[in-house]
């Protein structure tokens, strides 16, 4: 079984990274963008490390808190990733509101919007499949 505690900091990390990347220029190509892909702004940032910060706060409370995180978030990362794919941007970010539908290529959509679909598959799954130690006492 799967360890929600480990998962959440496994997330953390990610989402730390995450906000770590546009301010790393190895990771910035010349038009600005991040991986050649999309351009990150403090908005976003501060939402990535406000993940990160629940998602390290819950690794930390309890099996329990780690478990919602992981179903909560990747539950809300992953429909962000499904909207992105069709329509290029999010809705965490407000982007589909402040920005509209883009009009980049497909390929592009479904490339800038994989880093929420998997981290939202891992939320999900990790939350789904992780162990609940409270029911398998009661089950003892």
């Amino acid at each position: 079984m799967i360890n929600p505690r480990m998962a959440a900091a496994a997330l953390a990390v990610a989402l730390f990274f995450a906000a770590a990347t546009d301010y790393v220029p190895a990771f910035i190509d010349a038009d600005g963008k991040v991986f050649g892909l999309f351009r990150l702004d403090v908005y976003k940032d501060a939402l990535h490390v406000a993940s990160g910060v629940w998602a390290a706060a819950s690794a930390v409370l309890s099996r329990r808190s780690a478990k919602a995180f992981l179903t909560i978030f990747g539950t809300l990362y992953f429909a962000d990733g499904v909207l992105g794919v069709f329509t290029g941007a999010g809705y965490l970010d407000l982007s589909i509101i402040t920005q509209g539908v883009s009009d980049a290529p497909p390929g592009i959509k479904i490339l800038t919007s994989v880093p929420h679909l998997a981290l939202g598959a891992f939320g999900m799954v990790c939350g789904w499949l992780s162990d609940d130690q409270s029911r398998k006492g009661a089950l003892a």
